[in-house]
């Protein structure tokens, strides 16, 4: 695809101010609340669907449809993240006033990787087409783990980045404000922000395993995998502060997301098959793929909504029948 310098160029300063911007108004620890985080997620949101449309004037509906549609699933995708952000800050009881800067160089780290991966990602799949078997498998399961439930196995103090960082330097047990690094008897000491920062990459890295290919299955241009990520990216700090609280509401979500995995794990198969068997072997078309996953999702989270979790229903039954056996008891009444 041949994309405009100036298109890469006005990306790059959208990225820039966006991420310049959101520093200066948070420069000041302080708690999210859900009326900040809602404005800065419609913020965000509003960014992404504008260079998309961007997108479609300049490159055309094709390229439109595709950024569209990759956005659209690493956004999906980036739920998982979210509870592994929730799991990360309880593992080191990071006080909620110094999240979003966590949060804040977590994204940039995310998007320095997978400028990495994806640039990466992009030579090999143009190279080798073979390789969209792999990035089926990988996905297919990806989707497995997630319905039998061994996704979360994530570790935060044993992740391979934590323990790298203990090595190059002490980390101490409190916290030190909103500073990374002090120095303690003349010494250079990691505060336990630190350690959340590198456990944050930790993680991106992982999950990148599972957004990488996905994503290589929407399109292999370099300019759409890489904006589409990188907008999907900038949004996740507004949407763990959005649904903080609320992520074990939208439990048939995980279930959504494997069944899209293993779609687009077919659509990479169908894909690698159009090339390297037979033209006559049909390929998904990217307005039919940003179709279904607007279904599933949407699907999923209605579903969530109007099925409350099985826990839930069965602590409330618990507290139900303690109220009434406590009740029988304060009337003289045995309780059973």
């Amino acid at each position: 695809m041949d994309v405009p310098v100036w298109l890469w160029v006005a990306f790059a300063v959208t990225v820039v101010v966006s991420l310049t911007v959101d520093l200066l108004a948070h420069r000041k620890a302080h708690v999210i609340g859900f009326k900040e985080a809602a404005w800065w997620s419609v913020l965000w949101v509003s960014l992404a669907l504008i260079f998309g449309g961007v997108v479609f004037y300049v490159l055309g509906a094709t390229a439109g449809t595709e950024y569209t549609t990759a956005w659209l699933l690493e956004k999906s995708l980036s739920v998982d993240n979210l509870f592994v952000f929730a799991l990360i800050f309880a593992y080191f009881k990071v006080p909620r006033e110094y999240q979003h800067r966590v949060l804040f160089f977590g994204v940039i780290g995310a998007l320095v990787f997978r400028a990495i991966f994806l640039t990466a990602g992009v030579a090999v799949v143009n190279r080798f087409t073979f390789v969209l078997f792999l990035f089926a498998a990988i996905l297919f399961y990806s989707a497995y783990k997630i319905i039998k439930g061994e996704d979360d196995s994530f570790d935060p103090g044993k992740s391979f980045a934590v323990r790298m960082l203990r090595k190059i330097m002490p980390v101490r047990d409190e916290y030190a404000g909103t500073h990374f690094v002090i120095k303690e008897e003349g010494k250079r000491v990691a505060t336990p922000l630190l350690a959340v920062v590198a456990a944050i990459e930790a993680a991106d890295l992982l999950f990148a395993v599972d957004s990488v290919p996905a994503v290589l299955a929407v399109s292999d241009d370099a300019f759409i995998v890489y904006t589409s990520n990188a907008f999907a990216i900038l949004g996740l700090r507004a949407l763990y502060f959005l649904l903080a609280g609320l992520l074990d509401r939208f439990h048939y979500l995980s279930n959504g997301l494997a069944i899209i995995l293993a779609f687009i794990a077919v659509k990479l198969m169908l894909q690698a098959s159009h090339k390297m068997i037979s033209t006559s072997i049909p390929e998904i078309p990217s307005p039919v793929s940003l179709a279904v996953i607007v279904v599933i999702l949407t699907v999923s989270i209605v579903l969530s909504i109007r099925r409350p979790p099985p826990e839930k229903d069965a602590e409330e039954t618990g507290q139900s029948d303690a109220g009434e056996s406590a009740g029988k008891a304060s009337d003289g009444k045995p309780a059973e």
